[in-house]
This record gives C-alpha cells, structure tokens and sequence, in this order.
C-alpha cells in the first residue's frame, strides 16, 4: 500500500533521478550478473501457480535488460535455469519450459540486439534441455553472432561445479592428445575451457540476487572469486530500477581489493 502511494506521487521517480545523478559520474561495473531469485514466493504470496510467477518475472527481466544496457554495462549474464531446477515438479517444470520457449521466440524478433550490438550465447549443459528449447537458443546465437558491442549470456541448466568439471575433462583430453602439456596449465589456460571463454571480461564485478538469499548457489562459482556480491530483499518480479541504482552505488562505494 505505501509502495503505491508513492508511486502515485512521484516519489520514486524522484528517488530515482536522485540515484542516477550519484552513479553517474563514477565507474560502472562492466559486468553483471543476475541471480533471478523469488519467482515463486511471490506468486505464492499473491495466491498464483507458481509458474505464474516466472512467466511475470521474464517479462521483467525484458525491462531490466533495457536497464542494463542504457547504463552502458558491456555484459550481463543472467542465472536463468540451473541443472537442479531441471528435477522441479513435471508439471511445474513444463510450464516453465513453456515461458522459456515464448520469450526466445520473442527474443528472435527483439531489435534489441541489432540496436546495442548484442551478441547471445547460452551457457551450461544445452543438451539437457528440450530439443525445441535449444533450436530456439542456436537459432537467437547465430542471429547475434557478428555482434561485438555488448554480450548477453544466458545459464541455462547450469552448474558451477559442472563448468569446473567440464573444463576439467577437456584439459584431460588435451593433454592426453597432446595440444597441452601440464606445465602449461595455469588460471589463465583453465578459464579457456569455461563456458564463457567467449567474453572478454568473464568475472562479473557485480553479483545481483534478488528475494533476500544469500548464497550464490552454485552460479559462477570460478568467476565470481573477486565479485562484489549485492542481495537485495525483494522477489524478481518486483524488481525496480531503483533497486538495480542502489546496487550499482553499493558497488561503487565499495573498495575492491582482489584477493589483496
């Protein structure tokens, strides 16, 4: 009730001229990741199926998005599926497909890749997913794939401790085939077998979650090693850009030290 309240009197957006001009002028992060927590709470807390609550919190993450790349933030990565969502209820899980499905083929006719130079990539283990599911991320790939500008990744039946493993099986092979040799290895030669060998800044500098967790649950767990991490207690589907402004000036006030 007070939320709307000062929504109608313009405090908010008062607020969020306020936030704007204190960013401003000061370094934004190039990298940001997104933890899409509390989808289903909130449609429990408003009385809806959950399925509900992840089709509100992809439009959401349509608009949160624009955000991103109006503040000029080169990449985003978006923690959308994990693998342990892929054991969720039948029913729930199909629905969920079913949004996932909707908005890539929303996605496909988005000009918002050509207009930001947007190049798309999905990240995880894309062979667990329906074969429509990842026709749909191969098809908005190639559409992308001359983009340069900005980089959106999408985790999809995603694990950290997968990518680590993954990683580790190609180094294996190899070295066993000889295109490696041990000695060879080190952080920078390991983070070429990651899924988001593809970017050029891998290490997001900002994590977001949002519904009040904090934990990072099992999301990026080798490039989240210097990370400022930013939990924030509101569901997904409620998220306003006033929220992503304060993370970015907790992100700014921080010092960041790197392991120093």
């Amino acid at each position: 009730m007070l939320r709307r309240l000062l929504y109608l009197i313009g405090a908010y957006k008062i607020y969020e001229k306020w936030l704007t001009m204190q960013i401003k002028d000061k370094p934004i992060p190039q990298h940001v990741a997104l933890i899409l927590d509390g989808n289903r709470r909130w449609a429990r807390k408003h009385g809806l199926p959950p399925w509900y609550g992840h089709k509100v919190g992809a439009e959401k993450l349509r608009k949160v998005l624009r955000w991103l790349l109006d503040l000029n933030i080169k990449t985003v990565t978006v923690y959308a599926l994990s693998t342990e969502n892929l054991k969720r209820d039948g029913k729930e899980l199909k629905e969920l497909l079913g949004i996932f499905e909707e908005y890539l083929k929303i996605a496909l006719k988005d000009n918002i890749f050509e207009k930001y130079g947007v190049k798309f990539k999905a990240i995880g283990k894309i062979e667990l997913l329906p074969e429509n599911i990842r026709k749909l991320l191969l098809k908005l790939e190639a559409l992308t794939e001359k983009n340069e500008d900005r980089f959106l990744n999408l985790a999809v039946a995603y694990g950290g401790r997968t990518e680590i493993v993954e990683a580790a099986k190609k180094i294996v092979k190899d070295v066993l085939e000889g295109n490696i040799k041990p000695s060879e290895i080190d952080e920078k030669t390991f983070e070429k077998y990651l899924f988001t060998a593809h970017l050029p800044n891998p290490s997001p500098d900002l994590i977001i979650r949002t519904s009040g967790e904090e934990r990072l649950s099992n999301f990026l767990l080798w490039q989240s090693a210097y990370s400022e991490l930013c939990f924030l207690e509101v569901y997904w589907p409620e998220f306003r850009r006033i929220d992503l402004l304060r993370a970015i000036r907790t992100f700014q006030q921080r010092q960041r030290r790197f392991g120093k």
